[in-house]
């Protein structure tokens, strides 16, 4: 017999040890998952809805730090152009889009309504 199945058999043998080991990882990994996996997961869902409503004239914040408002939107290719100065457009990931810029009150704006235009044209 193998150690791996020698000691198996000997923690099946002992009094319930065996089973409270079982139910101490099991207890562990519940717990892993309520406070680490559950909420990672469900700020990964938000983050991507997200980056699914952005629209057309909303202020935004790419992952670099840089602030614009996004002017054309490709969905095939997931790129957004973001205009960042009077006339100076870059192209940018969809991923790349950080959050909503925040508004002069410190808020940050709503992601349904467009935010207003802030430069001159």
């Amino acid at each position: 017999m193998t150690t791996l199945s020698i000691s198996l058999l000997q923690a099946a043998q002992s009094n319930g040890g065996g089973m409270s080991f079982i139910v101490m990882i099991v207890l562990m990994f519940a717990i892993m998952y309520f406070f680490m996996i559950r909420p990672q997961n469900k700020k990964q869902k938000e983050i991507q809805n997200f980056r699914n409503s952005l629209s057309k004239g909303q202020e935004i914040v790419t992952a670099g730090g840089i602030y614009g408002i996004i002017r054309d939107i490709d969905d095939v290719k997931n790129i957004i152009t973001v205009e960042i100065a009077n006339g100076v457009r870059i192209r940018v990931d969809r991923n790349s889009i950080y959050a909503s810029a925040p508004t002069a009150d410190g808020q940050a704006a709503s992601t349904q309504a467009p935010a207003k235009d802030n430069y001159a044209k």
